[in-house]
Protein backbone atom coordinates (compact mmCIF):
# COMPACT_ATOMS: atom_id res chain seq x y z
CA UNK A 1 0.00 0.00 0.00
CA UNK A 2 1.42 3.47 -0.72
CA UNK A 3 2.08 6.00 2.04
CA UNK A 4 -0.29 8.60 0.11
CA UNK A 5 -3.32 9.65 1.50
CA UNK A 6 -4.34 8.91 -1.97
CA UNK A 7 -4.37 5.76 -2.80
CA UNK A 8 -4.42 4.73 -6.83
CA UNK A 9 -5.47 1.91 -8.37
CA UNK A 10 -2.16 0.71 -9.40
CA UNK A 11 -1.70 0.05 -5.08
CA UNK A 12 -4.86 -2.05 -5.54
CA UNK A 13 -3.76 -3.83 -8.66
CA UNK A 14 -6.01 -5.03 -11.00
CA UNK A 15 -9.68 -6.52 -9.88
CA UNK A 16 -10.22 -9.35 -11.49
CA UNK A 17 -13.81 -10.59 -12.08
CA UNK A 18 -15.28 -12.64 -9.27
CA UNK A 19 -18.46 -14.12 -8.07
CA UNK A 20 -20.50 -12.90 -5.83
CA UNK A 21 -20.34 -13.18 -2.19
CA UNK A 22 -23.11 -14.37 0.13
CA UNK A 23 -24.07 -11.83 2.59
CA UNK A 24 -21.95 -12.22 6.07
CA UNK A 25 -23.23 -9.09 7.98
CA UNK A 26 -21.31 -10.28 11.14
CA UNK A 27 -17.93 -10.42 9.44
CA UNK A 28 -15.58 -6.85 8.95
CA UNK A 29 -12.87 -7.97 7.12
CA UNK A 30 -11.31 -4.64 6.16
CA UNK A 31 -11.72 -3.07 9.99
CA UNK A 32 -13.38 -0.39 8.20
CA UNK A 33 -16.53 -0.51 9.60
CA UNK A 34 -18.78 -1.99 6.49
CA UNK A 35 -20.22 -5.01 6.35
CA UNK A 36 -18.89 -7.62 3.55
CA UNK A 37 -22.53 -8.26 2.84
CA UNK A 38 -22.99 -4.34 1.32
CA UNK A 39 -19.02 -3.81 -0.24
CA UNK A 40 -21.08 -3.70 -3.43
CA UNK A 41 -23.79 -1.77 -2.89
CA UNK A 42 -24.12 1.62 -1.83
CA UNK A 43 -27.84 1.29 -0.54
CA UNK A 44 -25.89 1.24 3.11
CA UNK A 45 -23.37 4.34 2.99
CA UNK A 46 -23.43 4.78 7.00
CA UNK A 47 -20.35 7.26 6.27
CA UNK A 48 -22.59 10.03 4.70
CA UNK A 49 -24.48 11.26 7.92
CA UNK A 50 -20.42 11.85 9.09
CA UNK A 51 -20.59 15.20 7.13
CA UNK A 52 -17.36 14.05 4.97
CA UNK A 53 -18.49 14.78 1.83
CA UNK A 54 -15.21 16.04 0.51
CA UNK A 55 -13.94 12.43 0.75
CA UNK A 56 -16.55 10.80 -1.04
CA UNK A 57 -15.79 8.22 -3.74
CA UNK A 58 -13.16 8.96 -6.39
CA UNK A 59 -14.20 8.88 -9.69
CA UNK A 60 -12.27 7.26 -12.44
CA UNK A 61 -10.55 8.64 -15.33
CA UNK A 62 -12.39 9.49 -18.41
CA UNK A 63 -10.93 6.15 -20.04
CA UNK A 64 -12.07 4.13 -17.12
CA UNK A 65 -15.47 5.55 -16.96
CA UNK A 66 -18.14 2.94 -17.04
CA UNK A 67 -21.62 3.60 -18.28
CA UNK A 68 -24.26 4.44 -15.95
CA UNK A 69 -26.32 1.69 -17.39
CA UNK A 70 -23.31 -0.66 -17.46
CA UNK A 71 -23.24 -0.48 -13.51
CA UNK A 72 -26.45 -0.52 -12.51
CA UNK A 73 -27.61 -3.65 -14.81
CA UNK A 74 -24.21 -5.19 -13.99
CA UNK A 75 -21.48 -4.87 -11.06
CA UNK A 76 -24.83 -3.05 -9.10
CA UNK A 77 -27.39 -5.12 -10.45
CA UNK A 78 -26.72 -7.94 -7.45
CA UNK A 79 -27.25 -5.25 -4.97
CA UNK A 80 -30.61 -4.10 -6.49
CA UNK A 81 -33.69 -5.17 -4.31
CA UNK A 82 -34.11 -3.50 -0.83
CA UNK A 83 -31.50 -1.40 -1.28
CA UNK A 84 -32.22 -0.04 -4.68
CA UNK A 85 -33.94 3.25 -3.11
CA UNK A 86 -30.88 3.98 -0.86
CA UNK A 87 -28.59 3.94 -3.75
CA UNK A 88 -30.87 6.06 -6.12
CA UNK A 89 -31.33 8.44 -2.61
CA UNK A 90 -27.70 8.64 -2.72
CA UNK A 91 -27.09 9.69 -6.00
CA UNK A 92 -29.06 12.37 -6.11
CA UNK A 93 -27.50 13.63 -3.02
CA UNK A 94 -24.44 13.48 -4.61
CA UNK A 95 -21.09 14.22 -3.01
CA UNK A 96 -22.68 16.57 -0.32
CA UNK A 97 -21.85 20.03 -1.14
CA UNK A 98 -24.25 22.65 -2.43
CA UNK A 99 -24.42 22.29 -5.89
CA UNK A 100 -24.92 18.99 -7.13
CA UNK A 101 -22.56 16.90 -8.69
CA UNK A 102 -22.41 14.39 -11.49
CA UNK A 103 -22.00 10.81 -9.71
CA UNK A 104 -18.54 9.92 -8.75
CA UNK A 105 -17.58 13.87 -9.52
CA UNK A 106 -13.81 14.34 -8.79
CA UNK A 107 -12.90 15.47 -5.16
CA UNK A 108 -9.32 14.18 -4.54
CA UNK A 109 -6.46 14.19 -7.37
CA UNK A 110 -5.94 10.30 -8.44
CA UNK A 111 -3.07 8.74 -10.62
CA UNK A 112 -4.23 7.60 -13.77
CA UNK A 113 -4.44 4.07 -14.72
CA UNK A 114 -4.28 1.69 -17.79
CA UNK A 115 -6.90 2.27 -19.60
CA UNK A 116 -9.81 -0.29 -19.67
CA UNK A 117 -12.49 -0.89 -22.73
CA UNK A 118 -15.79 0.79 -21.97
CA UNK A 119 -18.14 -1.95 -21.00
CA UNK A 120 -15.93 -4.52 -20.06
CA UNK A 121 -16.95 -7.00 -17.00
CA UNK A 122 -13.28 -6.95 -15.80
CA UNK A 123 -13.72 -2.80 -15.89
CA UNK A 124 -16.84 -3.21 -13.56
CA UNK A 125 -15.51 -4.68 -11.13
CA UNK A 126 -12.31 -2.85 -10.76
CA UNK A 127 -14.90 0.24 -10.44
CA UNK A 128 -16.73 -2.07 -7.69
CA UNK A 129 -13.52 -2.54 -5.91
CA UNK A 130 -12.35 0.81 -6.30
CA UNK A 131 -15.83 2.22 -4.53
CA UNK A 132 -14.45 -0.49 -2.01
CA UNK A 133 -11.30 1.55 -1.25
CA UNK A 134 -12.96 5.14 -1.21
CA UNK A 135 -15.17 3.79 1.76
CA UNK A 136 -11.79 2.99 3.58
CA UNK A 137 -10.65 6.05 2.77
CA UNK A 138 -13.49 8.10 4.07
CA UNK A 139 -13.40 6.67 7.35
CA UNK A 140 -9.70 7.31 7.89
CA UNK A 141 -10.24 10.67 6.99
CA UNK A 142 -13.19 11.10 9.44
CA UNK A 143 -10.95 9.98 12.10
CA UNK A 144 -8.27 12.95 11.59
CA UNK A 145 -11.38 15.28 11.21
CA UNK A 146 -12.82 14.79 14.20
CA UNK A 147 -9.64 15.11 15.80
CA UNK A 148 -8.92 18.19 14.04
CA UNK A 149 -12.20 19.57 15.62
CA UNK A 150 -11.21 18.47 19.32
CA UNK A 151 -8.12 20.73 18.69
CA UNK A 152 -9.69 24.00 17.52
CA UNK A 153 -12.93 23.65 19.65
CA UNK A 154 -11.35 25.41 22.61
CA UNK A 155 -9.97 28.09 20.08
CA UNK A 156 -13.36 28.46 19.11
CA UNK A 157 -14.75 28.59 22.51
CA UNK A 158 -11.95 31.48 23.50
CA UNK A 159 -12.83 33.09 20.32
CA UNK A 160 -16.65 32.85 21.15
CA UNK A 161 -16.11 34.55 24.44
CA UNK A 162 -14.10 37.25 23.29
CA UNK A 163 -17.00 38.00 20.91
CA UNK A 164 -19.20 38.19 23.65
CA UNK A 165 -17.26 39.89 25.89
CA UNK A 166 -16.64 42.80 23.19
CA UNK A 167 -20.18 42.93 22.11
CA UNK A 168 -21.22 43.40 25.67
CA UNK A 169 -18.33 45.67 26.20
CA UNK A 170 -19.59 47.64 22.85
CA UNK A 171 -23.26 47.93 24.45
CA UNK A 172 -22.64 49.22 28.19
CA UNK A 173 -20.10 51.82 26.50
CA UNK A 174 -22.21 55.35 26.35
CA UNK A 175 -20.93 58.37 24.75
CA UNK A 176 -21.87 61.63 27.04
CA UNK A 177 -21.66 64.77 26.29
CA UNK A 178 -20.93 66.73 29.77
CA UNK A 179 -20.45 70.30 30.26
CA UNK A 180 -19.15 71.86 33.54
CA UNK A 181 -19.63 75.09 34.45
CA UNK A 182 -20.20 76.27 30.38
CA UNK A 183 -17.03 74.07 29.09
CA UNK A 184 -18.23 71.00 27.07
CA UNK A 185 -16.52 67.35 26.50
CA UNK A 186 -17.64 64.68 24.82
CA UNK A 187 -16.82 61.12 26.99
CA UNK A 188 -17.68 57.40 26.86
CA UNK A 189 -18.58 55.70 29.88
CA UNK A 190 -19.38 52.97 31.69
CA UNK A 191 -21.84 54.79 34.27
CA UNK A 192 -24.90 53.33 34.74
CA UNK A 193 -27.05 57.15 36.27
CA UNK A 194 -25.46 61.20 36.51
CA UNK A 195 -24.38 60.50 40.18
CA UNK A 196 -22.19 57.91 38.78
CA UNK A 197 -20.79 59.83 36.04
CA UNK A 198 -20.06 62.81 38.03
CA UNK A 199 -17.96 60.91 40.51
CA UNK A 200 -16.01 59.16 37.81
CA UNK A 201 -15.27 62.84 36.27
CA UNK A 202 -14.30 64.00 39.57
CA UNK A 203 -17.09 66.28 39.66
CA UNK A 204 -18.41 67.96 42.82
CA UNK A 205 -21.72 69.15 43.30
CA UNK A 206 -22.79 71.39 45.83
CA UNK A 207 -25.88 73.01 47.16
CA UNK A 208 -26.34 75.30 45.43
CA UNK A 209 -25.20 74.21 42.24
CA UNK A 210 -27.77 72.89 39.44
CA UNK A 211 -27.46 69.46 37.77
CA UNK A 212 -29.35 68.59 34.15
CA UNK A 213 -30.87 65.99 34.34
CA UNK A 214 -31.17 65.37 38.35
CA UNK A 215 -28.30 63.29 39.87
CA UNK A 216 -30.02 59.25 39.74
CA UNK A 217 -30.98 60.06 36.46
CA UNK A 218 -30.22 56.48 34.25
CA UNK A 219 -28.18 57.53 31.24
CA UNK A 220 -28.08 56.59 27.67
CA UNK A 221 -25.72 56.96 24.81
CA UNK A 222 -26.05 60.08 23.03
CA UNK A 223 -27.29 62.09 26.36
CA UNK A 224 -26.32 65.20 27.84
CA UNK A 225 -25.06 66.16 31.26
CA UNK A 226 -24.94 69.74 32.49
CA UNK A 227 -23.43 70.94 35.65
CA UNK A 228 -23.80 74.95 36.00
CA UNK A 229 -21.67 75.57 39.55
CA UNK A 230 -23.70 78.40 42.16
CA UNK A 231 -21.73 81.80 42.41
CA UNK A 232 -22.93 84.53 45.84
CA UNK A 233 -23.98 87.29 44.76
CA UNK A 234 -23.96 89.94 47.38
CA UNK A 235 -26.64 92.21 45.91
CA UNK A 236 -28.45 95.63 47.28
CA UNK A 237 -31.17 96.60 45.69
CA UNK A 238 -32.66 99.79 46.67
CA UNK A 239 -30.95 100.22 49.53
CA UNK A 240 -31.79 96.53 50.83
CA UNK A 241 -28.79 94.02 50.91
CA UNK A 242 -29.12 90.46 50.94
CA UNK A 243 -27.36 87.25 49.97
CA UNK A 244 -28.18 84.92 46.83
CA UNK A 245 -26.55 82.31 44.50
CA UNK A 246 -26.91 82.74 40.76
CA UNK A 247 -25.32 79.82 38.26
CA UNK A 248 -25.36 82.48 35.89
CA UNK A 249 -21.56 83.54 34.42
CA UNK A 250 -22.43 87.55 34.22
CA UNK A 251 -24.37 90.42 35.64
CA UNK A 252 -27.10 90.16 32.92
CA UNK A 253 -27.92 85.90 33.46
CA UNK A 254 -28.05 86.91 36.83
CA UNK A 255 -30.02 89.87 37.07
CA UNK A 256 -32.51 86.86 34.66
CA UNK A 257 -32.36 84.31 37.31
CA UNK A 258 -32.63 86.56 39.75
CA UNK A 259 -35.99 88.52 38.54
CA UNK A 260 -34.64 91.79 38.86
CA UNK A 261 -36.06 94.67 36.75
CA UNK A 262 -33.21 96.38 35.53
CA UNK A 263 -34.41 98.71 32.77
CA UNK A 264 -33.07 102.05 33.55
CA UNK A 265 -31.13 101.37 36.51
CA UNK A 266 -27.96 102.34 37.88
CA UNK A 267 -25.55 99.28 38.35
CA UNK A 268 -22.08 99.28 40.27
CA UNK A 269 -20.46 97.06 37.79
CA UNK A 270 -21.54 96.62 33.83
CA UNK A 271 -23.62 93.91 32.55
CA UNK A 272 -21.44 92.02 30.74
CA UNK A 273 -19.18 91.59 34.03
CA UNK A 274 -17.86 87.88 34.18
CA UNK A 275 -19.32 86.36 37.86
CA UNK A 276 -16.30 84.36 39.18
CA UNK A 277 -17.11 81.20 41.29
CA UNK A 278 -16.23 83.76 44.18
CA UNK A 279 -19.08 85.99 43.31
CA UNK A 280 -18.98 89.48 43.43
CA UNK A 281 -21.07 92.48 45.04
CA UNK A 282 -23.71 94.27 42.93
CA UNK A 283 -25.26 97.60 43.89
CA UNK A 284 -28.27 98.09 41.88
CA UNK A 285 -30.85 100.99 42.26
CA UNK A 286 -33.82 101.04 39.84
CA UNK A 287 -35.48 103.56 38.40
CA UNK A 288 -38.61 105.50 40.27
CA UNK A 289 -40.72 108.05 40.04
CA UNK A 290 -40.03 110.58 42.90
CA UNK A 291 -42.14 114.23 43.46
CA UNK A 292 -40.67 117.21 44.88
CA UNK A 293 -42.40 119.68 46.30
CA UNK A 294 -40.28 123.13 46.04
CA UNK A 295 -41.43 126.82 45.95
CA UNK A 296 -45.14 126.23 45.18
CA UNK A 297 -44.36 123.89 42.28
CA UNK A 298 -44.54 120.08 42.17
CA UNK A 299 -42.37 118.22 39.94
CA UNK A 300 -42.18 115.06 39.00
CA UNK A 301 -38.77 112.66 38.05
CA UNK A 302 -38.06 109.97 37.12
CA UNK A 303 -34.64 108.54 39.25
CA UNK A 304 -32.22 106.17 40.02
CA UNK A 305 -30.75 108.32 42.53
CA UNK A 306 -29.25 106.98 45.70
CA UNK A 307 -30.22 109.96 48.08
CA UNK A 308 -32.98 111.77 48.67
CA UNK A 309 -30.91 114.57 47.68
CA UNK A 310 -29.27 113.60 44.38
CA UNK A 311 -33.43 113.34 43.54
CA UNK A 312 -34.00 117.07 43.95
CA UNK A 313 -31.38 118.13 42.23
CA UNK A 314 -32.37 115.99 39.70
CA UNK A 315 -35.43 117.87 39.76
CA UNK A 316 -33.91 121.23 38.95
CA UNK A 317 -34.82 122.70 42.58
CA UNK A 318 -31.49 123.98 44.15
CA UNK A 319 -30.77 123.63 47.95
CA UNK A 320 -29.18 126.72 49.64
CA UNK A 321 -28.37 127.63 53.09
CA UNK A 322 -30.31 126.09 55.56
CA UNK A 323 -32.19 125.07 53.44
CA UNK A 324 -33.68 121.02 53.66
CA UNK A 325 -36.58 118.59 53.01
CA UNK A 326 -39.29 117.36 54.74
CA UNK A 327 -37.44 113.24 54.93
CA UNK A 328 -33.36 113.38 55.97
CA UNK A 329 -31.41 114.08 52.64
CA UNK A 330 -29.27 111.06 52.41
CA UNK A 331 -31.79 108.73 52.75
CA UNK A 332 -33.04 106.61 50.17
CA UNK A 333 -35.73 107.98 47.82
CA UNK A 334 -39.03 105.64 47.47
CA UNK A 335 -41.07 104.93 44.05
CA UNK A 336 -43.95 107.16 44.39
CA UNK A 337 -42.56 109.20 47.48
CA UNK A 338 -43.54 113.12 47.67
CA UNK A 339 -40.78 115.12 49.39
CA UNK A 340 -41.05 118.69 50.42
CA UNK A 341 -38.32 121.44 50.32
CA UNK A 342 -38.28 123.51 53.14
CA UNK A 343 -36.79 127.05 52.71
CA UNK A 344 -35.20 128.35 55.86
CA UNK A 345 -34.20 131.75 56.79
CA UNK A 346 -32.57 132.57 60.04
CA UNK A 347 -31.21 134.72 62.22
CA UNK A 348 -29.67 134.68 66.27
CA UNK A 349 -31.27 136.87 69.35
CA UNK A 350 -29.29 137.28 72.35
CA UNK A 351 -31.02 137.58 75.77
CA UNK A 352 -30.12 137.99 79.39
CA UNK A 353 -32.23 136.94 81.95
CA UNK A 354 -31.93 137.02 85.85
CA UNK A 355 -31.14 134.12 87.93
CA UNK A 356 -32.52 134.02 91.09
CA UNK A 357 -30.82 133.71 94.50
CA UNK A 358 -31.42 131.21 97.52
CA UNK A 359 -32.56 131.93 100.80
CA UNK A 360 -30.82 130.77 103.75
CA UNK A 361 -32.58 130.71 106.86
CA UNK A 362 -30.80 130.69 110.72
CA UNK A 363 -32.09 129.86 113.99
CA UNK A 364 -31.29 132.83 116.25
CA UNK A 365 -32.30 132.05 120.27
CA UNK A 366 -32.52 135.93 120.57
CA UNK A 367 -35.36 136.78 118.76
CA UNK A 368 -38.70 136.07 119.68
CA UNK A 369 -40.58 133.14 117.72
CA UNK A 370 -41.99 134.33 114.68
CA UNK A 371 -39.28 136.74 113.97
CA UNK A 372 -37.26 136.84 111.27
CA UNK A 373 -34.43 139.21 110.21
CA UNK A 374 -32.50 139.27 107.13
CA UNK A 375 -28.91 139.15 108.07
CA UNK A 376 -27.50 139.44 104.43
CA UNK A 377 -29.72 140.56 101.58
CA UNK A 378 -30.05 137.93 98.35
CA UNK A 379 -28.99 139.35 95.09
CA UNK A 380 -30.23 137.82 91.20
CA UNK A 381 -27.43 136.53 88.96
CA UNK A 382 -27.55 137.34 85.65
CA UNK A 383 -27.75 134.84 82.37
CA UNK A 384 -26.93 135.82 78.77
CA UNK A 385 -28.91 133.42 76.54
CA UNK A 386 -28.00 132.90 72.72
CA UNK A 387 -31.46 131.54 70.65
CA UNK A 388 -31.88 130.94 66.87
CA UNK A 389 -35.03 133.05 65.31
CA UNK A 390 -35.60 131.11 61.95
CA UNK A 391 -38.95 130.70 59.59
CA UNK A 392 -39.95 127.81 57.72
CA UNK A 393 -41.33 128.89 54.12
CA UNK A 394 -41.96 132.26 55.76
CA UNK A 395 -43.65 131.36 58.69
CA UNK A 396 -41.91 131.95 62.16
CA UNK A 397 -40.40 128.89 64.52
CA UNK A 398 -40.12 129.25 68.06
CA UNK A 399 -36.81 130.10 68.94
CA UNK A 400 -34.26 127.60 70.00
CA UNK A 401 -31.49 128.48 72.23
CA UNK A 402 -28.46 127.37 71.03
CA UNK A 403 -26.10 128.54 73.86
CA UNK A 404 -25.93 130.26 77.58
CA UNK A 405 -23.64 131.99 79.48
CA UNK A 406 -23.46 132.86 83.59
CA UNK A 407 -22.48 136.44 83.21
CA UNK A 408 -23.06 137.50 87.20
CA UNK A 409 -23.50 134.50 89.93
CA UNK A 410 -26.76 135.00 92.28
CA UNK A 411 -25.70 136.19 96.08
CA UNK A 412 -27.56 134.20 98.64
CA UNK A 413 -29.92 135.59 101.05
CA UNK A 414 -29.53 134.98 105.06
CA UNK A 415 -32.53 135.15 107.14
CA UNK A 416 -32.21 134.79 111.20
CA UNK A 417 -35.27 133.63 112.57
CA UNK A 418 -36.34 134.01 116.37
CA UNK A 419 -36.88 131.22 118.60
CA UNK A 420 -37.42 132.94 121.95
CA UNK A 421 -40.66 132.68 124.00
CA UNK A 422 -43.21 135.80 123.76
CA UNK A 423 -43.95 137.27 126.89
CA UNK A 424 -47.57 136.18 128.41
CA UNK A 425 -47.93 140.40 128.96
CA UNK A 426 -46.83 144.03 129.21
CA UNK A 427 -47.84 145.10 133.36
CA UNK A 428 -49.85 147.93 132.92
CA UNK A 429 -50.56 148.03 129.33
CA UNK A 430 -52.33 144.91 128.78
CA UNK A 431 -55.75 146.63 129.13
CA UNK A 432 -55.85 149.32 126.39
CA UNK A 433 -57.05 149.28 122.92
CA UNK A 434 -54.03 148.23 120.94
CA UNK A 435 -55.90 147.33 118.37
CA UNK A 436 -57.71 150.68 117.78
CA UNK A 437 -54.34 152.51 118.04
CA UNK A 438 -52.94 149.34 115.04
CA UNK A 439 -56.03 150.46 113.18
CA UNK A 440 -55.57 154.05 113.38
CA UNK A 441 -51.37 154.33 112.50
CA UNK A 442 -51.07 151.47 109.94
CA UNK A 443 -54.60 150.32 109.24
CA UNK A 444 -53.70 146.69 110.99
CA UNK A 445 -51.10 145.70 108.66
CA UNK A 446 -47.80 144.37 109.73
CA UNK A 447 -46.10 145.40 107.14
CA UNK A 448 -47.23 148.53 106.50
CA UNK A 449 -44.35 151.17 105.77
CA UNK A 450 -45.00 155.35 105.56
CA UNK A 451 -44.29 156.87 102.01
CA UNK A 452 -40.86 158.10 103.36
CA UNK A 453 -39.71 154.74 104.27
CA UNK A 454 -39.09 155.91 107.76
CA UNK A 455 -41.82 154.33 109.68
CA UNK A 456 -43.25 150.84 109.70
CA UNK A 457 -44.99 147.92 110.88
CA UNK A 458 -48.95 148.22 112.68
CA UNK A 459 -47.19 150.79 115.22
CA UNK A 460 -44.94 152.43 112.43
CA UNK A 461 -42.01 152.14 114.68
CA UNK A 462 -38.59 153.99 112.99
CA UNK A 463 -35.41 151.57 113.28
CA UNK A 464 -33.70 153.09 116.01
CA UNK A 465 -36.65 153.18 118.49
CA UNK A 466 -37.02 149.13 117.15
CA UNK A 467 -34.12 148.57 118.16
CA UNK A 468 -33.79 150.12 121.49
CA UNK A 469 -36.81 148.05 122.45
CA UNK A 470 -34.83 144.86 121.79
CA UNK A 471 -36.15 144.74 118.51
CA UNK A 472 -33.88 143.60 115.21
CA UNK A 473 -34.17 144.20 111.50
CA UNK A 474 -36.82 146.19 110.75
CA UNK A 475 -40.15 146.47 112.26
CA UNK A 476 -42.72 145.60 109.47
CA UNK A 477 -40.66 142.29 109.06
CA UNK A 478 -41.65 141.12 112.58
CA UNK A 479 -44.92 139.38 113.54
CA UNK A 480 -48.11 141.47 114.50
CA UNK A 481 -47.31 139.72 118.29
CA UNK A 482 -43.78 140.61 118.63
CA UNK A 483 -44.90 144.37 117.40
CA UNK A 484 -47.42 144.66 119.86
CA UNK A 485 -45.19 143.59 123.14
CA UNK A 486 -42.90 146.25 121.83
CA UNK A 487 -45.20 149.16 121.38
CA UNK A 488 -46.48 148.27 125.23
CA UNK A 489 -43.20 148.52 126.01
CA UNK A 490 -42.42 151.86 124.76
CA UNK A 491 -45.93 152.91 126.46
CA UNK A 492 -44.34 151.85 129.64
CA UNK A 493 -41.41 154.42 128.71
CA UNK A 494 -43.32 157.50 127.15
CA UNK A 495 -46.65 157.01 127.05
CA UNK A 496 -48.69 157.96 124.45
CA UNK A 497 -46.30 160.25 122.81
CA UNK A 498 -45.20 158.22 120.45
CA UNK A 499 -48.33 158.46 118.86
CA UNK A 500 -49.51 162.34 119.16
CA UNK A 501 -52.25 161.90 116.53
CA UNK A 502 -53.91 158.03 117.76
CA UNK A 503 -52.62 157.54 121.04
CA UNK A 504 -56.02 158.92 122.37
CA UNK A 505 -57.11 155.70 120.52
CA UNK A 506 -55.12 153.57 123.45
CA UNK A 507 -58.00 154.78 125.63
CA UNK A 508 -61.21 155.11 123.43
Amino acid sequence: MSNSQYETYEAYGPAAPSEAYPPSPGYDGFGDGLDEGFDGGFGDDRFRDRGFDAHSARTLPAAHVVSEATVVSGALGAYGGPHAPAYEAYEAYGTGVDAPREPYEAALPRQTGPVVNEGAPDEVARAVAGGRGSRRRKVRYAERSDSSVRRLLPQALVVAFLAGGTSAFVANDKAIELTVDGEPRTLHTFADDVTELLAEEGVAVGEHDVVAPAPGTALASGDEVAVHYGRPVRLTLDGHRREMWTTAHTVQGALDQLGVRAEGAYMSVSRSQPIGRAGLALDVRTERSVTIMADGRARTVRTNAATVREAVEEAGVTLRGEDTTSVPGDSFPRDGQTVTVLRVRGSEEVREEPIPFETERRNDPTLFKGTEVVEQTGQPGLRRDTYALRTVNGVRQKPRRTDSDVVREPRRQIVRVGTKPLPTSAHGADGLNWHGLAACESGGRPDAVDPSGTYGGLYQFDTRTWHSLGGSGRPQDATAEEQTLRAKKLYMRRGTSPWPHCGTRLHG
